[in-house]
């Protein structure tokens, strides 16, 4: 459980790291996070000693390609983000994570053929009334906010193909060195045209941004501690613990505006994630009485 508040805390303060990087861009900031991420894993993997199941991770084509997707939509995820926080859009980046869960149910049924129960159908519903009112909250689709559920919804699915054949640090480590020489090219790029903050901006810039190899990497690990010990009802409900803490900082750090047609999509949000949760939460006990029944039978 500590392992999971933990991974779930770290991601929803995540804001406050970003504010501190000012000048420095969200194209810079991703970039010095896959480079720093590597090396990062890179000392992670010597010392824990588990060079040997990268490596061989490493050598299947399969487990690579899938991984390499995965990165990209991970990519993608992290430069929204990025840029919605240092242009005062926080409180949208918090509400594409409390979409996330409505996207993860609506990639089962479109992708993986799964079947919704009747509440879970209700939760979508509710949800998708909730994006047209933020859509007239917002006087246009809130895009920072689908970008992020469905990247991150994407991620999710490509990464469960994957399944438990490649362990956290190992994934994180061939991710990011698939993204490495685009990282890697960019930053150089930044350097030669003088946009570059890595070097210009004193050395407590320069550390705190090699230090977002550290606060990339942490949380992930904390995670997949987590993932492997809880139940995933649990994990499943401490997974709004960041977009809560994100959007508080928006509110009160940040002082972004909520006017009350915000507060309205928001509040159709928050009510279909409760109605998941309830769903998910009776799962077991429905699980505990097909099985009677099935014994019974």
């Amino acid at each position: 459980m500590l392992f999971g508040v933990a991974a779930y805390g770290l991601w929803g303060l995540l804001p406050l790291y970003f504010m501190v990087l000012k000048p420095a861009g969200a194209v810079e900031i991703v970039a010095n996070r896959v480079v720093w991420s590597l090396v990062f894993c890179a000392i992670l993997l010597t010392v824990m000693r588990a060079w040997k199941p990268m490596l061989a991770a490493g050598r299947n084509p399969r487990i690579v390609g899938t991984l390499g997707g995965a990165a990209l939509l991970i990519a993608v995820n992290w430069l929204t983000y990025s840029w919605a926080v240092l242009n005062e859009h926080a409180v949208e980046a918090a509400l594409g994570y409390f979409i996330n869960p409505l996207v993860s149910v609506l990639l089962g049924v479109l992708v993986l053929k799964e079947k919704l129960r009747p509440l879970q159908w209700a939760a979508m519903g509710v949800g998708f009334i909730a994006v047209l009112v933020l859509a007239l909250a917002y006087g246009n689709m809130p895009w920072i906010a689908l970008a992020l559920a469905f990247s991150f919804g994407f991620y999710g699915l490509v990464k469960k193909g994957i399944g438990s054949r490649v362990d956290a640090v190992s994934s994180l480590t061939i991710e990011t060195a698939v993204l490495t020489p685009i990282a890697a090219a960019v930053m150089v790029w930044l350097g030669v045209s003088g946009a570059a903050t890595l070097t210009t901006n004193g050395p407590a810039h320069m550390w705190l941004l090699i230090a977002s190899g550290v606060i990339t990497a942490v949380p992930l690990i904390f995670f997949g501690a987590a993932a492997r010990r809880l139940p995933l009802s649990t994990v499943g409900l401490l997974q709004y613990l960041a977009p809560t803490l994100q959007f508080i900082l928006a509110l009160t750090v940040f002082k972004e505006a909520m006017p009350p047609e915000r507060w309205a999509g928001f509040g159709l949000v928050w009510l279909a994630l409760v109605m998941l949760t309830v769903d998910m939460i009776g799962g077991p006990r429905r699980n505990r009485k097909l099985r009677a029944a099935a014994a019974a039978a």
